[in-house]
């Protein structure tokens, strides 16, 4: 059993970078940083136009990441989605920009962690839901899993469970789902939480986080059942990861 491998290009000040999700903060110290690419984004994106790898991801984490992001999404127009400040009133103009799908996050939630159904409502709206992907991404927590929003910072009052797959699932194409607190660390996947995701199954589900060998890839196509996509980051060496080859990724897209 296999699984689909969607690429991503994570953006930060303007570069692409891994980092370790955990360590972004607004509080303006330093992320902790495995890897920052002296090839521009657009490099990548013609990578991954070059091997035919679609549904991949641009992440603008914070500001400053726009122009980056609209580089990488000309580079390959309709190839990639694009997330990362993406609310209501910007989102069209991202799939004008080239974005196959916008992803969302922190706009369906207030400042506390409320979340908000008329947001949701107005950016189905104003792209449509096959144009909408709901990113989950979440923190283990006592009782499961908490989506996390501002960059995985601020915990929400929605858990990741089968009941809010299915309550969101008629607003969207798909779900991403980062297990924050294992992001960047190349320390091996959450499996339980790829399990809960691909017993779900009803929609394209994508879990980054963790995945530090092929051994780890295999893992997310067996505790997924076949249904849950896989994106690596800092174990690829493509973005300096000793664990991971990208030729091995895009071959076992082919088999």
């Amino acid at each position: 059993m296999s699984c689909r491998f969607r690429p991503c290009i994570d953006l930060h000040e303007g570069q692409v970078k891994q980092i370790v999700g955990g360590s972004l903060r607004d509080d303006g110290s330093a992320p902790t940083e495995n890897f920052v690419s002296e090839k521009p984004p657009a490099w990548f994106a013609e990578t991954f136009r070059a091997d035919n790898l679609t549904g991949g991801h641009v992440i603008m984490l914070g500001k400053g990441n726009e122009e980056a992001a609209k580089e990488a999404l000309a580079a390959w127009p309709g190839g990639m989605q694009v997330g990362g400040g993406i609310r209501p009133g910007n989102a069209a103009s991202w799939i004008r920009a080239g974005a196959s799908h916008v992803i969302v996050t922190s706009a369906l939630f207030n400042d506390a962690g409320k979340f908000l159904p008329y947001v949701l409502d107005k950016l189905v709206a104003e792209v449509g839901k096959d144009k909408l992907v709901i990113d989950l991404s979440c923190r283990r927590k006592d009782r499961g899993w908490t989506v996390a929003m501002n960059r995985w910072q601020t915990l929400t009052e929605l858990d990741v469970t089968t009941e809010t797959l299915d309550s969101l699932a008629p607003f969207c194409d798909e779900f991403l789902i980062h297990a924050a607190d294992v992001e960047g660390l190349c320390g091996g996947i959450d499996a339980e939480l790829v399990s809960l995701l691909g017993s779900w199954g009803k929609l394209p589900v994508t879990y980054a986080g963790g995945a530090a060998s092929m051994d780890d890839v295999r893992l997310v196509a067996a505790a997924g059942g076949g249904k849950v996509d896989v994106t690596v980051g800092s174990a690829l060496d493509l973005f300096g990861g000793g664990g991971i080859r990208y030729a091995d990724l895009v071959a076992m897209g082919r088999n």
